[in-house]
């Protein structure tokens, strides 16, 4: 725990709201990484139908919720994977009502003590991925903003080792803005009092995944208490850096997905998962006889059961609720201060998911809206818009009125507008999953 308390994985600087084509960007990953091809006119569909919410994100909170998490589970578009994680998380309404907050606190130099750990954790982060990849490069920078900034929007809690990770993946998708309020969300929301001194919220879910796990996999439950093999030995990564150091990068993509849709039972519910399908029978257990080989064989899950397909299904069946973690929770409150005294760590209380986290702190319609940098040119309005121009100049010319401003160039969609390409296309349904990494592309 010392280690992770020394306080101790990119993004591209886009914010766009398109009107009907699409933003590219490449993503380098191992084809073992990639899912099955889905059809680009599913994948328009699915985009439409994403576009549809973030533009009416409060209805859809309010009445439609049920159907929004089902798409959580069956993925998030690439494309606007950034963009749907700032509104899950309560990011974006956080970054609305405290404009101006980042950059001040960008602009300033730092806690010392904190500003070292930070610089020597930077190169650290993904150091494969092309965001990361150069020491100096503008995700390090990138990275380092972000923390810092936490530092001194949090003084008391200061920096933790396991916040680089979830910054690093937060910048994967979208500026450092936004990735240091769904910082703030994640650290303040989803998983309270993980990162402050003491670790005392990370252990108080160690034993509730272990009690769950009594429930789950009784033979994986007896073999780690017979082995006093403590929880926060082996889920204390997990919890902290939200698995995206565990998990394939596809896996962590969709779990991340859920995980800011419905909650940190998500994470228990993974959590469960590897740990019964690792331990949960003979044949298994055969294999690590101690304490030691039981530590080794978590460190190095087996693939076949972290692959995107199999784990969120696994995830999806597995009947472990918001009520169970509350309840159990409460038990170990209980059990810790009979034990161990007052909790020194006095956190807030946590947030299970997007609907909670709107429920507590309503937005104004104002908050919600987008506010695109880029606005993208419609080949069918500047068409139109051309002909109308040389209509009237035509009529300007038999008038005998010279015509003193230029033709433009292009002409612009308003963001609120609907495009009548996206509008015009046939879209249709499909019941497969969404690759995280198939058409990576940017609304």
């Amino acid at each position: 725990s010392s280690s992770v308390k020394e306080r101790g994985v990119g993004s591209i600087e886009t914010d766009v709201c398109v009107c009907s084509v699409t933003l590219g960007r490449s993503v380098c990953l191992p084809d073992s990484h990639r899912a099955e091809n889905i059809p680009p006119e599913v994948l328009r569909q699915r985009e439409a139908k994403w576009l549809d919410m973030l533009n009416n994100w409060d209805k859809w909170m309010a009445k439609r919720h049920k159907k929004m998490k089902l798409r959580c589970q069956k993925g998030i578009p690439p494309s606007l994977r950034g963009r749907a994680w700032l509104y899950l998380s309560g990011g974006k309404v956080k970054r609305e009502q405290h404009k101006g907050k980042f950059e001040e606190l960008d602009s300033q130099a730092g806690d010392p003590k904190w500003v070292d750990v930070i610089e020597r954790d930077l190169h650290r982060q993904f150091p494969f991925h092309e965001m990361f990849v150069a020491r100096g490069g503008h995700g390090q920078q990138d990275l380092y903003r972000v923390l810092k900034a936490y530092t001194l929007h949090r003084p008391e809690e200061g920096y933790c080792q396991a916040q680089a990770p979830i910054a690093a993946v937060l910048l994967m998708h979208m500026p450092a803005e936004d990735a240091f309020w769904g910082l703030v969300q994640i650290c303040e929301k989803y998983l309270p009092g993980y990162y402050s001194a003491g670790l005392e919220a990370i252990q108080l879910d160690g034993e509730i995944l272990f009690t769950l796990l009594k429930r789950v996999s009784p033979l994986a439950h007896r073999h780690l208490k017979k082995h006093k093999l403590d929880p926060i030995l082996y889920m204390t990564e997990w919890f902290m850096c939200a698995f995206s150091r565990t998990l394939p990068w596809v896996s962590v993509l969709r779990v991340w997905d859920m995980f800011l849709c419905e909650g940190v039972k998500i994470i228990f519910r993974v959590g469960l998962v590897l740990l019964k399908c690792m331990l949960g029978s003979q044949d298994k257990l055969k294999t690590c006889q101690g304490q030691y080989e039981t530590m080794e064989l978590l460190k190095t899950i087996d693939t076949r059961y972290m692959q995107e397909g199999f784990l969120v299904r696994e995830i999806l069946e597995l009947p472990v609720s918001e009520r169970d973690i509350e309840k159990e929770h409460l038990a170990s409150v209980r059990r810790w201060k009979e034990t161990r005294g007052e909790l020194h760590c006095k956190s807030l209380p946590r947030m299970h998911g997007a609907k909670a986290i709107m429920a507590a702190e309503p937005p104004s319609r104002q908050d919600l809206r987008q506010n695109p940098t880029i606005i993208v040119e419609s080949p069918l309005a500047t068409k139109s818009n051309g002909e109308d121009k040389e209509r009237k100049n035509t009529k300007e010319q038999k008038n005998g009125k010279k015509n003193s401003s230029p033709t433009p160039v292009a002409a612009y969609l308003e963001p609120s507008e609907p495009s009548p390409l996206l509008k015009d296309t046939a879209l249709l349904g499909s019941n497969q999953s969404l690759s995280s990494t198939e058409y990576d592309t940017y609304l």
